[in-house]
């Protein structure tokens, strides 16, 4: 199945295909459905050229997909750069949080889009837990988080941002939420 990817020589096209995903993912957060005439009329592009970059509507959503989760595991090297490991960390956690008010939109359209969910959500897995894993070896050599934490452990921790409200004060609760966790990985 493609995933919509496109050729390294044409910019626009590039660009088409970085917009359809883009309104794609928000349309997809808000109903769960997937309409190539709203997505090109929104992307500003001609249908044809939806299809021609996503040809089924499973293609699309797992381009959505596998960009949000690209989108948080490529970030944690600019935010260490950028950034002390502690606020770097903290910042991450904002990214995780809207990733995952996005993937509450997108879950019940990737379990139509894949026959084997299960699997696909395992890689994806895979990949943000060894970006938090970077995170926490970052503030392990920093001296503010302590040594022998168990990203998988963490990870666990971090789901209490499952129940967050996408309507309410998500980005204030996670906050809040890291707040408390932080208090349980600093370094004595």
């Amino acid at each position: 199945m493609t995933t919509g990817s496109v050729s390294p020589r044409r910019a626009d096209t590039r660009r088409n295909n970085e917009r359809i995903i883009a309104v794609a993912k928000d349309l997809l957060t808000a109903s769960g459905e997937v309409s190539y005439n709203a997505i090109a009329k929104k992307a500003e592009v001609g249908v044809g050229t939806v299809y021609r970059h996503f040809p089924t509507p499973e293609s699309l959503i797992m381009a959505v997909y596998q960009r949000e989760v690209r989108n948080l595991v490529e970030v944690v090297p600019t935010l260490l750069k950028d950034n002390p490991p502690e606020q770097a960390f903290r910042l991450w956690i904002g990214h995780l949080a809207g990733y995952l008010m996005t993937k509450r939109g997108l879950a019940s359209a990737m379990q139509a889009a894949t026959t084997s969910p299960a699997a696909f959500a395992a890689k994806s897995y895979e990949a943000i837990l060894d970006a938090l894993s970077t995170l926490l070896q970052a503030n392990t050599e920093a001296g503010t988080v302590r040594s022998g934490l168990d990203p998988t452990t963490v990870m666990h921790a971090l789901g209490g941002m499952m129940f967050l409200d996408p309507e309410g004060d998500w980005e204030g609760d996670t906050q809040r939420l890291f707040d408390l966790l932080w208090l349980g990985l600093r370094a004595c």
